[in-house]
């Protein structure tokens, strides 16, 4: 029988349940409490706590994340630690409130709707839920595998007007349980799916003046799409650019979606760039693409999605472009190892 503890985190005087196979994390975000996160698998560290008093079980905890040295002071990972007792727990994060809209953490199931190949080894999942999710958007769902007792991560591309109806952009990895394991191989229309969320602090949801640029690689175009809908309708921006990244002309997708979007708004603007085709766009990596657009990004804004790799590059070519580096957001999309505690795949 599964047993409850109480747990706190410093500063707040309301305490809450955590079963003893519940992470922190888990408890924390569905109690409408917050915590810095960003993988939930363990892979990032974002939400590393200090445990103030009680004691927790590390679980999985890689070592790369939570060195043993940490473990001895007390530090342990949210999303994959659990109690072996009431807690009281500190955040180490840096990212504790931006002041954005907090939405609790809950269970979803939901129909698929639509599963179609939109670019090489990429599909669009659409999921119409049985409850509607509030979410900001940029952030992301848990996708749980059928008879696995695994989840996969994967950001909403909708907008959050659009809270029943989720749409998100999956690349298929070779062997991953997700995607050869399920997504591109046994699931189907019409079939029932269980998720979480929502999840993640990368969002655009508040106006801001200075103008922003959407930085994409791959799959990495769907928090952005969902970023770019909400922003547009909204007016949060004075303007907004926003750069896809492929290797080939099969990896683009929903370019004509953004170019009428492009014709519409006068304030949008789109441009697709492939890093290994000769074509009559953009080429080169999409990073150099920015750079070659502004000579200087002094008072701009940035989010990045994609590869670890491309993130790193566009972090360095905005900061050589004078951009501040607290207005560079990002969220790297990483590919899970063959075991449960692990990035999506």
């Amino acid at each position: 029988m599964t047993s409850t503890h109480r747990v706190r985190i410093q500063g707040s005087d309301t305490p809450f349940e955590v079963a003893d196979d519940q992470s922190v994390l888990d408890a924390v975000l569905r109690a409408g409490e917050w915590l810095p996160h960003s993988c939930t698998q363990g892979t990032c560290g974002t939400c590393k706590v200090r445990v103030l008093d009680g004691q927790v079980a590390h679980n999985d905890s890689p070592e790369y994340t939570l060195t043993p040295a940490e473990r001895c002071a007390g530090l342990a990972l949210g999303c994959l630690a659990t109690p072996c007792s009431d807690l009281v727990v500190e955040p180490l994060g840096t990212a504790s409130d931006d002041g954005a809209p907090r939405h609790p953490l809950r269970d979803f199931d939901g129909t698929v709707v639509a599963l179609d190949d939109i670019a090489t080894d990429t599909r669009r999942l659409v999921v119409e839920l049985d409850e509607p999710m509030s979410f900001n958007a940029g952030q992301y769902a848990e996708l749980q595998i059928p008879g696995t007792g695994l989840g996969r991560q994967y950001s909403m591309a909708n907008p959050p007007s659009e809270p029943k109806r989720l749409e998100f952009h999956v690349k298929r990895t070779v062997g991953g349980r997700a995607t050869d394991g399920w997504i591109f191989s046994a699931l189907s229309v019409g079939e029932r799916v269980e998720l979480r969320g929502p999840l993640g602090q990368f969002h655009l949801v508040r106006e801001q003046s200075e103008p922003a640029i959407l930085i994409g690689g791959g799959t990495g175009l769907a928090p952005l799409k969902s970023i770019a809908r909400h922003v547009l309708d909204h007016g949060l921006v004075p303007e907004l650019y926003l750069y896809h990244g492929g290797r080939r002309r099969d990896d683009l997708y929903d370019v004509d979606f953004f170019r009428d979007l492009e014709a519409e708004r006068g304030n949008f603007h789109y441009r697709p760039v492939l890093s290994e085709e000769q074509w009559d766009g953009s080429t080169g990596m999409v990073t150099d693409a920015v750079v070659e657009d502004f000579r200087s990004c002094k008072g701009l804004s940035a989010y990045l999605c994609g590869p670890p790799a491309m993130i790193e590059a566009g972090v360095r070519a905005l900061k050589r472009r004078r951009m501040a580096p607290r207005l560079i957001f990002r969220e790297e999309f990483t590919v899970a190892a063959p075991v449960a505690t692990t990035a999506a795949s």
